[in-house]
Order: structure tokens, then sequence, then C-alpha cells
């Protein structure tokens, strides 16, 4: 996922405000790029050592900024990793809808589906930016925003299947990926505890409604 800044809408006014217009927006397209340059290198960190193990000068020297850039951008670090970690995510989210284009059969599709997102390696990064956000209130916009996005997303991908193969679901198409984002969340979260088991044991398949007509 790439965070992109909106830039500001103007209209046609005088040479004057023209230049002025014309300074401003390589400002913002900037910023974007800073932004998403933070986020690279801050989830390439946060993939490899939990969050409390990364400082912001290493994140700022991985990115070729200056730390007071990121408090600029996201406020602050635990910001930068709940973006971070749904940028993980969001990327990851590609390879998972490329596994399950390549199957024929409804089964095939949900249990392949399923298999492959219970070894996402960015899901646990995920579960800590929920838990997170749980203990800073003040975080919940940012998560809500995110899982927003990994919702449509999905939803969009779900409703693309369905009309390519002819498929179909019980339930709304929102209603479908919620449900199945949500046990797949529930799933990482009882592995991280440490409750004996493995994947074998969880019927992550069973929460899609996915299936043929007739």
């Amino acid at each position: 996922m790439r965070t992109v800044e909106t830039e500001p809408r103007t209209e046609q006014s005088s040479d004057t405000n023209g230049a002025r217009v014309r300074r401003l927006f390589p400002t913002k397209r900037r910023g974007a790029r800073t932004r998403n340059r933070i986020i690279d290198a801050a989830a390439a960190l946060f993939a490899a050592r939990p969050s409390d193990k990364v400082t912001v000068s290493e994140i700022a020297a991985a990115a070729g900024v200056f730390p007071n850039q990121i408090t600029y951008h996201f406020g602050s670090k635990d910001s930068l990793f709940i973006h971070s970690a749904f940028a993980l995510l969001l990327r990851d989210a590609g390879r998972i809808e490329g596994v399950g284009m390549r199957l024929s059969t409804a089964e095939a599709f949900r249990r392949a589906v399923a298999r492959t997102v219970l070894v996402t390696p960015s899901l646990p990064v995920v579960i800590s930016a929920l838990a997170l956000a749980r203990a800073k209130p003040a975080l919940g916009p940012v998560v809500k925003g995110h899982l927003s996005l990994l919702f449509r997303m999905s939803e969009r991908h779900l409703e693309n299947v369905l009309g390519l193969r002819g498929w179909r679901i019980d339930r709304s198409s929102r209603q479908e990926v919620k449900t199945f984002w949500a046990a797949a969340f529930g799933a990482i979260l009882i592995a991280e505890s440490g409750y004996p088991g493995t994947h074998a044991d969880l019927d992550l398949a069973g929460t899609l409604t996915i299936r043929e007509r007739g």
C-alpha cells in the first residue's frame, strides 16, 4: 500500500496565484514521496523485529530523513507502526489473491486462500498493531482507516472472482470479507498467545460461503 496525500484543490486565477499554486503542488508531491519512503523503511524494520526494538532514529536513517520528519508526517512511532503493518498486509494480499485465482473449484479456492492467509508473515505484525490501538484509543482512527481499505479491496476482489467464475455466496460480500478477516485475525491471535495446536486445527476456510451455483 502506498500512502498518498491529497493535493489541495485550487481554481484558475491570475498569473501570480498560478505561480503560487505551481510552487505548492511539488511540495505536496514531495511530502507524499517522503511519507512513502518512511513507510517502506519502517515496514522492512518492523517485519524483522518487534516495534519496541525499532527506534525512530533507525527508521529515519533507513528512509534517509530526519527523525523529526517522522513526527511531522505521522505524529508518533506508534502511528507509523500501524501504517507500516497494514502496508505489509496489503502487499501480501496481492499474493493471496494470486493464489486463489489459479484454482478452478470453489472448495479449492476457499482452502487455498485460508491456508495462505494463515501463513502470511505480515498478519502477526497487524495483530500487534491492533493490540497497540486497543491500548491507545487515540490510534483508533488510524486502524479504522486501514481496516476499511482492507475490507474494500477484499470485497472488490471477491466480487471480481464471483463474476468471473459464476460462483455465489450466502451473504453480502461485505459480511463475507469482514467475517473472514476477523476469523483470520483471531486465529493468529490465539496462535501468538502460545495456545497449543497448529493451523491444521483451524477451519478458516469454513468461514467462507463461496460455492458453485446450482
